[in-house]
């Protein structure tokens, strides 16, 4: 199958910002009171279900992953990216990072506690999202659960500029109640939904969804 020219255009943008990336955000979590809020539920409810495997899928440099694994949960993570990947594995060496496509995950059948896609979901055009929560279902096992985060609205944006790269690649703000109606259709039940004003940093509200395999 040949992969879309967006996934090409995405892998080399996040190729090329990297190293950049890593050192920009490496400490931003500490500012960002409601990622760690909906993080560590996250992370409490994935341990009530005594599976603790989590899969951070667009994990980039790791450190939402490497945050997971200071909650008590077995991490691991996935990029698009082979440099990300590589800074990833470079930036936290006791944490298992691989590359791999969140529109072909094969983390083994129904065997995840959770799974995150952290801002990972924008570079997905609208009608390829279906399938993408069709897959990432079929990836938890029973009761596991999605945690996600992303920028809201109905545009899309063409990026040719970030981290002070010149790079090309597109975006997509997505409509809550948009995605929660197709996470419901992927055999999700939500459970936790919050949309936040945009911080200092930001140009748009923030939303964050949690939903648990039926």
């Amino acid at each position: 199958m040949t992969e879309p020219l967006d996934v090409r255009d995405t892998r080399a943008a996040y190729d090329a910002v990297a190293v950049s990336y890593e050192e920009l955000l490496r400490n931003l979590m500490a500012e960002k009171v409601y990622d760690r809020a909906m993080l560590a539920a996250f992370a409490e409810r994935v341990a009530s279900t005594g599976n603790l495997r989590v899969l951070d899928v667009g994990s980039g440099p790791g450190r939402i992953t490497a945050h997971l694994a200071s909650l008590g949960l077995d991490a691991s993570g996935m990029d698009l990216s082979p440099e990300m990947v590589a800074v990833a594995q470079k930036s936290h060496p006791g944490i298992t990072f691989a590359e791999g496509n969140l529109e072909a995950l094969d983390p083994g059948e129904g065997t995840l506690g959770g799974i995150v896609a952290w801002y990972s979901l924008i570079h997905t055009p609208p009608e390829r999202l279906q399938g993408v929560f069709v897959s990432l279902n079929n990836a938890l096992a029973a009761g596991g659960f999605l945690l996600l985060a992303f920028q809201t609205g109905t545009a899309k944006r063409r990026i040719e500029r970030a981290y002070g790269h010149e790079i090309s690649m597109d975006a997509y703000l997505m409509a809550p109640e948009h995605i929660t109606g197709q996470l419901e259709a992927a055999g999700f039940a939500i459970e936790a939904q919050l949309v936040r004003a945009a911080d200092h940093d930001e140009k748009t509200p923030q939303a964050y969804l949690m939903a648990q395999k039926r």
